[in-house]
């Protein structure tokens, strides 16, 4: 499946498209870091792998625009820490 997401600036999230529901990642901006603040996929889309896919987009836009990653939610977190290629990303604490 290869997923279209779109930067909701209006609503400071990340959005894609699938089986006419929506999934997000919610963020903040922090001068040049993005807080990757919550992920949700509908339920009836969940185990499809589908925020997986999602993010290593986003993390690809944010790192392409010279962004840092603030991750905040929990998978997001954890889906870093499990993928080390990204981890330069991190904003530097």
């Amino acid at each position: 499946m290869d997923l279209k997401i779109e930067d909701n600036k209006s609503k400071n999230q990340f959005e894609t498209h699938v089986e006419g529901k929506v999934a997000i990642i919610a963020y903040e901006k922090d001068g040049n870091t993005l807080k990757l603040i919550h992920t949700e996929v509908p339920e009836s889309l969940e185990g499809k792998g589908i925020a997986s896919q999602m993010l290593k987009k986003v993390l690809t836009t944010i790192s392409d625009s010279g962004y840092k990653v603030d991750p905040v939610c929990p998978f997001v977190k954890s889906y870093i820490e499990k993928h080390s290629e990204w981890q330069s990303l991190l904003k530097s604490k």
